[in-house]
């Protein structure tokens, strides 16, 4: 049987396909199986009292999740990789594994909501400081630096409101004082931001979006350069924050067509972010790919691409006639997740938990999935709902 090549003499989406696998170990099945198991039997007592074989425990990894760690390290320019049960747990992992009692974080103003709400209770009952800044310091947050700053986490682009970041200068600053700059790079995935190549020590991903791709499984991804990846490991070895076999199991099948999916994405996400920027009744397209967005020089000069997902802001309507646009349409439906085949929307508000900044966009704000469907038949939905909305009016 032969064996696939070394995905490190490949191409990114060849490598996507190749790696991870090993056929020749599994009798020849294209895929790694599902190991589902607890229990791992010793050869014998100098096998047990020296801990050797590469699998000891459940806890400790099996070949299923195993070749996951090993594809995602890969494509991330990683020198290890861990996985969680959920992404919000990834995030949890990579601020334990950088964080101690005592410690001061810094967290962008425009971070993921449940990372806020993880660092004002979990972390603060444990004793570690954290302090809100601006996302568009770049590297001018270091003027907020203290003896006992210990990371920074960084999210570009900002969660629902799409600020960027400019993540190389904020790492370059960090990383002269020996703090830990932390990624959730779940919006581009490493194949349109390499995090580590721009200078990320931790990079978290929701693998429940684009990697799964089909709105069927929870999991995080924390992968970690060389100075943090022993760090990261013991961590996780401290938690036991072990992901499900299936879900390892369906990412890593998610794995081999991610770059194909996203990239449609990407098509269709500025196709629908074209046409709704021409709409009379939309203010402002928040998408760091549109040359209107503010953060567009730093997207273009670090980013190899964009997703599907985007934010729009209306002209001044009632709520009465938002929620009149949302409930008339029919390919759109309204939910949390996002980079599925299906196209979502909902409707949100920043200005409740913003501390370093002011979020007052001047009109209401929807953040947009673009899906699979085809383009023209999301317009006509859109625009039946805009129908509704001015009735409403």
């Amino acid at each position: 049987m032969k064996k696939p090549p070394e995905p490190e003499n490949l191409r990114l989406r060849t490598r996507l396909v190749a790696a991870g696998r090993r056929p020749e170990e599994h009798f020849g099945f294209v895929n790694t199986p599902v190991y589902r198991g607890s229990t791992v039997l010793f050869p014998d007592a100098a096998s047990l009292r020296a801990n050797s074989p590469r699998f000891t425990y459940g806890t400790k990894g099996t070949p299923t999740t195993q070749a996951l760690e090993e594809a995602w390290s890969d494509i991330a320019g990683a020198a290890d990789t861990a996985l969680a049960p959920t992404g919000l747990a990834a995030i949890a992992l990579a601020l334990s594994t950088a964080l101690s009692a005592g410690d001061h974080l810094l967290v962008t103003d425009s971070a993921y909501q449940p990372t806020r709400k993880f660092c004002e209770g979990y972390l603060r009952r444990m004793n570690v400081e954290t302090e809100w800044y601006d996302p568009m310091l770049g590297a001018q947050v270091e003027t907020l630096f203290r003896p006992n700053t210990k990371a920074i986490l960084v999210e570009a682009p900002g969660s629902q409101s799409f600020e960027m970041q400019d993540v190389p200068a904020i790492a370059e600053a960090a990383h002269r004082r020996d703090i830990c700059v932390i990624m959730d790079n779940t919006w581009a995935t490493p194949l349109f931001f390499p995090p580590h190549a721009r200078g990320v020590d931790l990079a978290v991903e929701a693998g429940t979006k684009y990697l799964s791709g089909h709105s069927d499984l929870m999991l995080g991804l924390v992968s970690a350069n060389a100075r943090w990846s022993q760090r990261l490991r013991e961590t996780f070895d401290l938690f036991a924050m072990c992901a499900g076999p299936e879900d390892c199991f369906l990412a890593l099948r998610g794995l081999r067509t991610m770059d194909l999916r996203l990239r449609e994405a990407e098509r269709q996400g500025l196709a629908m972010a074209h046409w709704l920027a021409a709409r009379p009744e939309v203010k402002d397209v928040l998408h760091p790919a549109l040359p209107s967005h503010p953060g567009h020089a730093i997207w273009k000069r670090d980013f190899l691409g964009s997703s599907g997902l985007f934010s729009v802001v209306l002209h001044p309507v009632s709520r009465k006639a938002v929620d009149a646009f949302l409930d008339a349409l029919t390919l759109f439906a309204m939910g949390y997740s996002w980079g599925g085949y299906e196209s979502l929307v909902i409707p949100f508000d920043c200005r409740s938990y913003r501390t370093a900044t002011t979020w007052a966009p001047g009109g209401p704000a929807l953040r947009f999935q673009i899906g699979l469907e085809d383009a023209a038949d999301l317009q006509d939905d859109l625009a039946r709902g805009f129908e509704a909305m001015l009735a409403a009016k």
